[in-house]
């Protein structure tokens, strides 16, 4: 967790550094947000291409360990026969909106208490599946999955449903919000139970701050702030491990 007010501050101290502009807390709240998603979003290709270098036997400096230690806050596991956020009807559940991506599906057909895990196809391929000879059709040992419009779909033995016991996935940060009250036109901030730090490993604060500071640029149509945003990120890019 990174603190929302300390990321605040050290962005209006650099925006404000030789007069180069103010940052207000509405336009703060919306630079945030989007600089969290986009660095959480390259987490994904980021393990992608560390898995295919060699890692090494050093939990805190192998690649792959690092990335999926920022990443583990955001992953869930959820049952959903019993968790509201799923509404369950005949043939799938709804996921949830904060879903990001599911990586393992796990499915007991509630007849014959079969487990498996499930394959996660894409829609063309279950379609294809479910009309394919008994070489390739899924069973109650081998069931598939698929999701499409915010819903997903497992099927077994004979193309009939089963419930989805378990679902894996990523979800996506929640929205950061620098809460404040203003005092003499000056905006204090003002921690209550709406105050939403940012979910993101405490390294990230520097690329989060500078990231913010290139979007307040671009916005503000303030060149100076843009390129320092961007300097001092392009520092702590080349500062960061190798994929």
């Amino acid at each position: 967790m990174i603190l929302v007010d300390t990321v605040y501050q050290k962005v209006l101290a650099l925006a404000n550094k030789e007069q180069r502009g103010y940052i207000t807390p509405q336009d703060f709240n919306l630079f945030a947000n989007q600089a969290q998603l986009e660095i959480f979003e390259q987490y994904f290709y980021d393990v992608n291409g560390a898995r295919r270098v060699q890692g090494n036997d050093t939990v805190y400096a192998d690649i792959d360990d690092m990335l999926e230690e920022k990443m583990q806050v955001f992953e869930q596991a959820d049952d959903a026969a019993v968790i509201g956020t799923f509404n369950i009807f005949v043939g799938g559940v709804f996921l949830p909106n904060n879903y990001y991506r599911v990586h393992r599906v796990e499915a007991v057909n509630t007849t014959t208490r079969v487990f498996g895990v499930c394959e996660i196809l894409n829609t063309k391929d279950f379609a294809d599946c479910t009309v394919s000879g008994p070489l390739l059709a899924p069973s109650d040992n081998r069931p598939v999955a698929n999701i499409r419009d915010n819903e997903l779909r497992c099927i077994g033995s004979n193309n009939l449903p089963l419930d989805p016991f378990r679902i894996f996935y990523f979800r996506i940060p929640a929205r950061v919000n620098w809460t404040y009250v203003v005092i003499n036109k000056q905006a204090m901030y003002n921690a209550n139970a709406t105050t939403q730090n940012f979910e993101l490993h405490p390294s990230e604060e520097n690329q989060l701050v500078n990231k913010i500071l290139r979007l307040a640029g671009i916005s503000n149509e303030q060149p100076e702030v843009m390129r320092a945003g961007q300097e001092m990120d392009m520092t702590t890019v080349k500062q960061q491990p190798k994929t």
